[in-house]
């Protein structure tokens, strides 16, 4: 079950069907794995408050991943909740001059990966979760996200 909540008109303003974009981008992430997921766009405030509290670190960020705590009987197991800051998501994407859209379905992937237990603290983890998110992306018809376009 993959959930999304909205705050604020950012999110559904700049991007057409917006909890669709979200849902396809879980479910293509989660594979045949089951569990519930909490989605919420809000804004760059927000991500802040929860940067600051959870990670002390007091600035937004584009995307917050936590994993939920074990809930034995609870059907579907819950996976956790992952957070998207609309403005620092808009400003990555147009100076690395992606639709919107496009960086919005990665940093998706990128969080479920998270809650599914990938990591990218070192070099060997952090190319596996990178290849596993450049599969994933080109199922969905996105380009690699770690080459800019002018990379070529």
């Amino acid at each position: 079950m993959i959930e999304v909540e909205i705050e604020g008109v950012d999110w559904t303003d700049a991007v057409d069907d917006v909890e669709a974009v979200v849902e396809r981008a879980a479910v293509a992430a989660l594979a045949d794995r089951v569990g519930g997921i909490v989605v919420l766009l809000t804004g760059d405030e927000a991500v802040r408050e929860l940067n600051a509290r959870f990670r002390d670190k007091d600035r937004p960020t584009n995307v917050l991943s936590f994993p939920a705590a074990p809930m034995p009987g609870v059907d579907p197991v819950p996976l956790g909740d992952i957070v998207l800051a609309y403005g620092v998501c808009a400003g990555e994407a147009q100076a690395q001059g992606k639709r919107l859209e496009d960086h919005l379905t990665h940093l998706v992937v990128h969080g479920v990966l998270h809650l599914l237990g990938r990591d990218h603290e070192i070099e060997a983890e952090a190319e596996a979760m990178e290849a596993e998110e450049r599969v994933i992306l080109a199922r969905l018809g996105v380009s690699d996200p770690y080459t800019l376009p002018h990379d070529g």
